[in-house]
């Protein structure tokens, strides 16, 4: 057998030269390129690898290790899961850093390939610096927090072991039914370990992205179900976009006269105006969808987890005979609601599913309800982009509990009377057709997922899986990496981008430019909206100084000029309190080669709220709070209302 001498890191880093992935005849490297931040635990092992050899890999160098990690998920997400990124951080706080991403990633089912440093397999010099150390168990260090979170985990104590664990790792990133989060981790001393690798190793693989076929018995049984119903209701789910069925939901919808419903994941699957598109659905539903979805004998999710903010905490499907059919890649998924299941790729489902039905001569009973509700929907969000506030005029605000004292104090403070919801209409007019948005955590996915307006395919980037703050800017990034021809926005509140905006500088460093529209209403605005929504008092959720009189964070609001910091790193940056400065900032972004941020001060309290569903949330059993009791009353009640399991 031909060998080649190679360290363990550089044998990794001709492998993953060497990973070829094919959907439907098309080929292309699997892994386009790794983001970098080296320390003792890596630099001299995968570092000094990737100086030696990177071959097409591109290497690019992150700020926050957290941060390179969630654009290399967003790359892989606005991929379609078709092409990824690796990541490499250091032995310690490095690795530690980028857990957040790794759950990020295996919630929302998106492939990416993180290579942490470790501690030395030897143990000889222990503790080594960083090193975590646990009397019960020599074994553990830092990169056992992996394991939790990660899709596949693998430790290499020696240089051999390098191969099996790379040919399972391919197995999980193209695994469409069960992929995320890839860990393996890399003890210093082994990765730079030199071993005698079989050539053959190094091989061109093709990972081939097949679709699974439907089985007959299958589409029988869904067919048959489908067709003893009379409004049935689609929803379409992230495995729309991944399958690429997104014409095949069309014909579908339109051949049976079927409404469909967008998840998070799913809108912009089909564009906004589709007759047949009632838009969002569940907790951050709009009207249109959540009242069919309350009306409908039959929920055909397709390509979705039904999560809480999907089902409304299991609530919404109301409909007394309501059943559910799940078409998913996914048995676990397919379980899920004691569902009827079709277990496999979407588009072959839904074409298998065409002919059934055509042959049966199948069409709904929806008699006018669908364009209704549509109609009914637009007039609504018509109000949510002229709502504005004028200091000593009536304001109606979204969410209960809030006075009007705070909307005055915000105005007079910021100096603006803008509401979120005007802005977002605005932002959506202004901005092209096949502009990128990104988001991820706050209340703008509500209002996004309700209000936004898909124009073209493909391009609503939301992290709602595990809705992790601090994503927007580095998604935004990865998006722009994965289609440099498009504009991209990352849509962010002031919470969220003071958790993490790093890699704006990765932005400009790589000349890939990035639009950061902040919304700021001083505050962590949509946890505050859900306390004050259930019997609480505004604690701790709001940007205020310290009250010396009664010391707490009830003071004066704070007031950050991030437009300002923004501009320290070379940013184009905009400072906006007006319509028409909002109007003027966009139009001229889009000239911008740079990267830019747009600061937005937005009344708090004036985003979108209840679309007829419910959240379970825990509430205060028993508090000296009447209004707290009332809460705590009313979700008991609704409870009974929704499905147990």
């Amino acid at each position: 057998m031909e060998t080649v001498r190679l360290t363990t890191a550089q044998a990794l880093v001709r492998f993953l030269n060497s990973q070829i992935v094919e959907f439907e005849g098309a080929r292309q490297r699997l892994i386009k390129g790794v983001f970098t931040i080296f320390g003792h635990g890596n630099v001299l092992g995968i570092g000094q690898a990737l100086e030696a050899e990177a071959g097409g890999l591109e290497v690019y160098q992150g700020r926050s290790e957290q941060g390179m990690a969630h654009a290399a998920v967003a790359f892989a997400k606005q991929k379609r899961r078709k092409q990824i990124m690796a990541c490499t951080a250091s032995v310690g706080p490095g690795s530690a850093n980028m857990v957040t991403a790794a759950a990020t990633a295996s919630a929302n089912q998106i492939p990416v390939l993180l290579l942490v440093g470790d501690t030395f397999a030897t143990r000889q010099p222990d503790p080594v610096l960083q090193q975590i150390e646990q009397p019960y168990d020599l074994t553990l260090t830092t990169n056992d927090a992996f394991r939790a979170v990660s899709k596949f985990w693998d430790r290499i104590n020696r240089p051999e072991q390098l191969m099996s664990s790379l040919i399972h790792a391919m197995r999980v990133l193209t695994d469409q039914a069960n992929t995320g989060a890839v860990t393996i981790a890399l003890p210093q001393d082994v990765q730079t370990e030199a071993y005698d690798y079989p050539v053959d190793f190094f091989k061109e693989r093709v990972h081939r992205i097949g679709r699974s076929v439907p089985a007959a018995d299958e589409v029988a049984a869904a067919a048959a179900l489908i067709s003893a119903k009379r409004k049935p209701l689609i929803i379409c789910g992230g495995g729309v976009r991944y399958s690429e069925a997104a014409e095949a939901l069309k014909q579908f919808a339109t051949r049976f006269h079927i409404p469909f419903a967008e998840t998070q994941a799913g809108k912009s699957a089909v564009e906004s105006d589709h007759p047949y598109n009632v838009g969002g659905i569940g907790v951050t539903g709009n009207l249109a969808a959540n009242r069919l979805a309350q009306e409908a004998d039959l929920i055909i999710g397709v390509g979705t987890r039904y999560t809480d903010f999907t089902t409304a905490s299991k609530w919404l499907f109301r409909h007394p005979q309501a059943g559910v059919l799940t078409i998913n890649v996914s048995p676990y998924d397919g379980y899920k609601l004691d569902a009827v299941k079709l277990t496999a790729d979407a588009k072959l489902s839904l074409e298998a599913l065409e002919v059934e039905l055509a042959a049966a001569d199948y069409r709904s009973a929806y008699d006018g309800e669908i364009a209704a509700a549509k109609s009914d929907w637009q007039a609504e969000l018509k109000r949510l982009h002229e709502a504005c506030y004028r200091d000593g005029e009536p304001f109606v605000p979204e969410v209960p509990g809030q006075l009007d004292e705070v909307l005055a104090e915000f105005s007079e403070r910021f100096g603006s009377g803008l509401t979120q919801t005007s802005v977002i209409g605005e932002v959506n007019r202004l901005i092209d057709e096949d502009a990128v948005i990104v988001g991820a955590s706050g209340s703008l996915p509500g209002d996004l997922q309700r209000m936004w307006e898909s124009r073209r395919p493909n391009t609503y980037h939301m992290e709602y899986g595990y809705s992790c703050m601090g994503y927007e800017i580095s998604g935004a990034l990865g998006a722009k990496l994965a289609e440099p021809d498009k504009e991209v926005y990352a849509m962010t509140g002031d919470g969220s981008y003071l958790m993490l905006h790093s890699e704006l500088v990765t932005s400009l460093q790589e000349r890939q430019k990035i639009n950061v529209l902040l919304f700021d209403n001083a505050a962590f605005g949509c946890i505050n909206n859900l306390q004050m929504g259930n019997g609480m008092g505004s604690f701790g959720t709001e940007f205020r100084y310290r009250n010396k009189d009664t010391g707490r964070l009830d003071g004066e609001l704070m007031h950050i000029d991030f437009a300002q910091s923004a501009a320290g790193y070379g940013v184009k940056s905009y400072s906006v309190r007006t319509p028409q400065q909002l109007r003027e900032a966009i139009i001229d972004a889009k000239r911008q080669t740079v990267s830019t941020l747009i600061d937005i001060k937005v009344l708090p309290k004036t985003m979108t709220h209840d679309y007829d569903q419910w959240w379970h949330v825990g509430v205060a059993e028993v508090s000296g709070s009447e209004a707290t009791g009332q809460a705590y009353a009313r979700k008991e009640q609704t409870r009974k209302e929704a499905r147990p399991y």
